[in-house]
């Protein structure tokens, strides 16, 4: 990643997120032979809940969101506070999914169900969350951040102390976004 922006290396972590929701998308809306995928949808999981929250949101809520609020960005009734609120929907449907995870790899059809529907919402609620980051918030940060709050973020963004945010860590989800968006695909295998 060699964004020079910090606010553009969000918006490229975007584009990763976006890849696993698609492959989640198709996967789950592909006819299986039988068996639910919950391989595919615990590796899908992983990704969610380890990289585009446990990474992206931590970057966000931990170092952006706090700067921008010190630069005048309201949280209450602004964007910030719009963003957290859907962080945490976002949490709630990942939760939704883990919770029929087990039943719906065991054969019941009621979870598999509910995970079509907490991944749908998921899925839908992370595009439009991306698309209003992109478009309000990070262009609104663009404008607002000063050099010097730029360069903090940087160096926020790169410490390679902090075990949430590594390099190493990143390239094992862009790994795996890979892997999942080849099984998704439909020469992509079952399971």
């Amino acid at each position: 990643m060699t964004a020079s922006h910090p606010v553009d290396q969000l918006m490229d972590e975007h584009r990763l997120i976006e890849r696993v929701l698609n492959a989640l998308e198709l996967r789950l809306a592909r006819p299986d032979s039988g068996s639910f995928p919950a391989a595919f949808v615990e590796r899908a999981l992983d990704f969610f809940r380890n990289f585009a929250d446990g990474c992206h949101h931590y970057k966000e809520e931990q170092a952006l969101f706090p700067m921008l609020k010190a630069r005048g960005v309201p949280e209450q009734g602004g964007p910030i506070g719009c963003m957290l609120r859907e962080h945490e929907a976002g949490r709630a449907c990942l939760a939704g999914i883990r919770e029929n995870l087990d039943a719906a790899g065991a054969g019941s059809a009621e979870a598999a169900a509910a995970i079509r529907e907490h991944a749908r919402r998921y899925v839908e609620l992370l595009r439009q969350h991306i698309g209003k980051e992109d478009m309000i918030l990070f262009q609104m940060a663009h404008r607002v951040l000063t050099p010097a709050d730029t360069a903090a973020l940087q160096a926020d963004f790169a410490n390679q102390e902090n075990p949430r945010i590594t390099r190493a860590l990143r390239e094992h989800y862009e790994v795996l976004a890979a892997e999942l968006a080849g099984e998704a695909s439909p020469q992509g295998r079952h399971g």
